[in-house]
């Protein structure tokens, strides 16, 4: 016999305040803190850039297997990656790929190109300050 579809249940359960975001916007947020892709995620949880999308969207529920995927692959709790935690501070924040790449990439520079880019982020992140 096939697997059945399961039921929505008819229990009126009280709302759940899981702050303004969703679980879908959530994920969306986390990769792209950490740098990654949609097809980037979807290999590192073993999925499909489709289905990362679906999810994104709140067009599929998460389950309890899938989020432990998702927790691991963005190295965040279950807590957090669900809401029932606030975000990390700052201090306990992982950097985004996206900026450890140019980091890397600026390394390979000659010296002289480096301290001349170092000047410029400088002086715009003083200026950004103000």
């Amino acid at each position: 016999m096939p697997d059945a579809m399961p039921r929505k249940s008819s229990l009126k359960l009280p709302a759940l305040d899981l702050g303004e975001e969703t679980v879908g916007e959530r994920i969306a947020r986390l990769r792209k803190e950490r740098g990654y892709t949609q097809i980037e995620l979807a290999e590192r949880i073993g999925t499909i850039q489709a289905l990362i999308s679906d999810y994104e969207r709140d067009k599929l529920r998460l389950n309890g297997e899938m989020a432990v995927r998702f927790a691991l692959a963005l190295e965040v709790s279950t807590d957090e990656l669900l809401g029932l935690a606030g975000r990390k501070a700052a201090r306990g924040k992982k950097p985004s790929r996206k900026i450890l790449r140019r980091m890397e990439q600026i390394e390979k520079l000659p010296a002289a190109q480096q301290s001349l880019l170092l000047k410029t982020i400088d002086t715009f992140i003083k200026a950004a300050s103000k």
